[in-house]
Formats: C-alpha cells, sequence, structure tokens
C-alpha cells in the first residue's frame, strides 16, 4: 500500500505544528500502527514510514531543509537511537509504549481506601467554647451484606490463581529493538490479588456500597481558622476488608461583627469620652461573651490600647487565654451647655498654651485628636 510522503500529511499535524505538537502526534500514531499492536497486514510498513516522518519534523534543521525544497538528506531510517538534533530515540520509544515508565504498563491500584475532605463553619464565640457540628457526605461503606469481605454468605474469598495473590502479572513484548517485560494489573482479580466465589450481591464482590452519612465533628476550644480535623475510619472504605480512609474537615471560622481576631488575642474598639481619656477610669467594652470592664489609664491619646488579661481566645495547645485588645476612639462633644462650655473655657485657660485658638481648638490639640 502507497503512503504519503507528506510528513505533515503522515503525521496528521498542519505545516505550523510546534515541536511538542508533533512529538504527541508520533507518540499517538505509533501505537496505532506499530506491528506488535496494529491488526494492519502493512503495519510495519506504516510504522516505518512514520518513524521517517517523525525523524525529520523532530530536528530542526531537517525540518528547515524539508519545508525549503520538500526532501531531506536520505539516510536508513528506523530505530537509529536519534540525532543530536531532537530525532527519535530510546526515550521515545519508551514513552510511546510504557508512558514514560521504563517497562511498567502500571501499577497495582491500592486496595485501600482513601481520604476524603469536608469542611464546617463556626462561629467565633463556637471557636472559642468548642462545639460539635454535623457534615453530610456520601463515601464508599463497607458492604453490610459481606461484612466487607466482598463475597457472598457462604462464599470464600481465595488467593488469585493468576497472580498469586500479587495483583499484577508480567507481560513479555516482542518488539524490532527486542523483547521487553511489563507489569500491569492481573485481569482477573482487577489487581486486588484475591478472587471472591460468588460476588456478595449487594457489593458485586467490592466489599463497599456507596451511602450517604452523617457524622459528628468535634471542633475543639480555641480552634482557628483554616485547622484541618481527622476524623478516623469515616473515609472511603478499604477494597474488601482493606483498611479504610479518614475524613478530614477543614474548619472556616466566621468573621464576628466587631471583634477581630489575631492568634489567641482578640481585637476591638471603645468609644471614650474626653474626660475620661483625660483622667482615667473604666469603661465597658464589648467581648466575646458579653460586657467586658476595662481600665484607662489617664492621659491616654486617640489611637491607643489598653488590654484586658484572659478575655481573648483559649490557647489550643496550652492552658489559658490570649487579651482583649481595645483600641480607644475619644470622643469629643459637638454641642455643650452654657454650664459646660463656661468649664471648658475656664480649663482652656488653665492650659492657655499661648496661642490664639479657640476652646475647643485647645482642647483638641491637648488630646492630640
Amino acid at each position: 500500500m502507497a503512503h504519503s510522503t507528506d510528513y505533515y500529511e503522515t503525521l496528521g499535524v498542519s505545516r505550523e505544528a510546534s515541536a511538542e505538537e508533533i512529538k504527541k502526534a508520533f507518540r499517538r500514531r505509533a501505537r496505532e500502527t506499530h506491528p506488535d499492536t496494529s491488526d494492519h497486514e502493512d503495519a510495519e510498513e506504516r510504522f516505518k514510514a512514520l518513524n521517517e516522518a517523525y525523524e525529520v519534523l523532530a530536528d530542526p534543521q531537517k525540518r528547515e531543509t524539508y519545508d525549503r525544497f520538500g526532501t531531506a538528506d536520505p539516510r536508513q531510517t528506523g530505530f537509529s537511537g536519534g540525532s543530536a538534533g531532537g530525532g527519535f530515540g530510546m526515550g521515545d520509544l519508551f514513552s510511546v509504549f510504557f508512558d514514560g515508565m521504563s517497562g511498567n504498563f502500571a501499577r497495582q491500584a491500592s486496595p485501600e481506601g482513601r481520604d476524603m475532605s469536608g469542611q464546617v463553619v463556626v462561629t467565633l464565640l463556637e471557636a472559642a467554647d468548642g462545639t460539635e457540628k454535623e457534615i453530610r457526605y456520601n463515601r464508599l461503606a463497607e458492604c453490610g451484606t459481606c461484612d466487607g469481605t466482598g463475597a457472598e454468605p457462604g462464599g470464600q474469598v481465595t488467593m488469585c490463581p493468576r497472580c498469586h495473590g500479587t495483583g499484577q502479572v508480567r507481560t513479555a513484548r516482542r518488539t524490532i529493538m527486542g523483547t521487553f517485560e511489563s507489569v500491569g494489573p492481573c485481569e482477573r482479580c482487577e489487581g486486588t490479588g484475591q478472587v471472591v466465589d460468588p460476588p456478595c450481591p449487594t457489593c458485586q464482590g467490592d466489599g463497599r456500597v456507596r451511602v450517604t452519612e452523617t457524622v459528628e465533628v468535634k471542633v475543639p476550644p480555641g480552634v482557628m481558622d483554616g485547622v484541618q480535623l481527622r476524623v478516623p475510619g469515616k473515609g472511603e472504605a478499604g477494597l474488601r476488608g482493606a483498611s479504610g480512609g479518614d475524613l478530614i474537615v477543614q474548619v472556616r471560622v466566621a468573621p464576628h461583627e466587631t471583634l477581630h481576631r489575631d492568634g489567641d488575642d482578640l481585637h476591638g474598639q471603645a468609644r471614650v469620652l474626653f474626660t475620661v481619656a483625660a483622667l482615667g477610669g473604666e469603661i465597658t467594652v464589648d467581648g466575646l461573651h458579653g460586657p467586658v470592664a476595662a481600665k484607662v489609664p489617664a492621659g491616654v491619646a486617640n489611637g491607643d490600647t489598653v488590654s484586658v488579661k484572659g478575655e481573648g481566645m483559649p490557647r489550643l495547645r496550652g492552658s489559658g487565654s490570649g487579651d482583649l485588645i481595645v483600641h480607644i476612639n475619644i470622643i469629643v462633644p459637638k454641642k455643650l451647655t452654657k454650664d459646660q462650655r463656661r468649664l471648658m473655657e475656664e480649663l482652656s485657660a488653665s492650659l492657655g498654651d499661648g496661642h490664639e485658638h479657640s476652646a475647643f481648638e485647645r482642647i483638641r490639640d491637648w488630646l492630640g485628636v
């Protein structure tokens, strides 16, 4: 059968195809045309034509010559080990037939169950006190009919006679380069190494069934946003009684209306009258569990902070709690009565700064607001 001498047509790519596109096209067609895998009578001829096209187009210099003159320097085709310019070589051969696994077609699938993931959202108060949250999800659980064995009640699970319990079989492949051995999953037992007889009618021999479950997740006091909690055994069940995975739950802490968390400390704000800021005193601020008393020292300035020990978040690891950090926002009244204004003017006079400022301006300067 005659084949096209257009190398681009042989590979099934456009003349503008990149080097990577050419390589992918060659690998794809090599699997289809190789004499050991193709049913075509002229498979060997097709494969040689494919190699000839790839050897030219994979080499930048040869490709340029071919694009310019419609031909390249004649040379012996086939598996020559490749050229320095990027032609076909041993690495390409293994990539075509073994997917870059150096002779291993596939690895035995693990019978162990996989971990699964979920998420719960808690308030800042729940994060401080600890709580329990429900999470509902779908998973592969142990079959109740066969207790996870995969065999019908009264049946049995035996070692696979073909792979002798390994779950893998070796296959020898003859190629024009010689004989290659590959290892792949056993088709008889589907890579498990076990044969069930007869299989469980509920799970069809898998030992697992898909269910919808609700799990209680214990959230510890002091948990931080993004922490992952592990619920043992609540992931995917293992194949035919193999060990199962865990459920990994990420905790997200919702923002609070008035408080901001920084590690184990909490931050909030308090509006303080300028008289309290000047004289000092005790104020009531919003804490996580309700009103909290905070002492304000005399002479505090706008933007200063005061701390209330132990009113922050419980420490997740260790004892005690963080602090509540209160940010001071000094309030200056916009309207005064006559008596208040007289008193303020007297105070302003006693604090005179030598500038022609109004009473309010002098007080604002003194307070730093």
